[in-house]
């Protein structure tokens, strides 16, 4: 009997729930410190899916195994964080969220990003390519490019800054000019596009 005893016990100790008041993120392991009516205990490490990684807010509630039943062998296998949670989803939709309201919505009928009023920052990147099949939209009061454009650039080699600078210099003969064989050209345009 009291071998089943020690066993139930064992059992009955093996999970636990608590909430997050330090997170550390560096190393191989993500560790956290967590608390539970009956302690405190911190250094305890985080598991976490492979490619996709988190920082717990404080106070974010976490699942703690303990293996064995062992106290001071505790793993966070879970975790979630009320104030935070995106609410609402349908069936199959899965999203990515933060504390600060930004999220990525996968849906039946699209991808949402929201950045919440944040910049939005794609980096490192050799080439970004958009393949849509139908058009690319900007709805901006300003669309800004740092480099040169380039239109139709299967066929096309000329850059708009090549054609700013042929324009800028063009002039056209003058027709109709009554004076013998002469050809006067008029003067360059008299505003230059940048």
């Amino acid at each position: 009997m009291t071998m089943l005893n020690t066993l139930y016990r064992r059992a009955m100790m093996m999970l636990g729930v608590g909430s997050v008041s330090l997170t550390n993120d560096d190393g191989g392991i993500q560790k956290v410190q967590y608390q539970t009516p009956l302690e405190v205990r911190g250094d305890t490490p985080r598991l976490m899916e492979f490619g996709f990684s988190s920082s717990l807010p404080d106070g974010a509630d976490v699942l703690i195994a303990y293996l064995s039943g062992d106290r001071s062998n505790a793993v966070v296998i879970a975790s979630g964080h009320k104030g935070s949670r995106k609410t609402g989803l349908s069936p199959g939709e899965t999203i990515i969220y933060d504390q600060w309201g930004q999220h990525i919505k996968l849906t039946e009928t699209g991808i949402e990003i929201d950045a919440n009023g944040q910049p939005v920052k794609v980096i490192n990147s050799t080439t970004v390519t958009i393949v849509a099949s139908e058009e690319i939209f900007a709805d901006t009061p300003v669309l800004k490019c740092s480099g040169d454009i380039i239109d139709n650039a299967g066929s096309n080699t000329t850059t708009l800054k090549n054609l700013r600078d042929i324009y800028n210099t063009h002039d056209h003969v003058v027709k109709n000019v009554q004076s013998g064989s002469s050809s006067p050209t008029s003067e360059k345009p008299g505003e230059q596009v940048e």
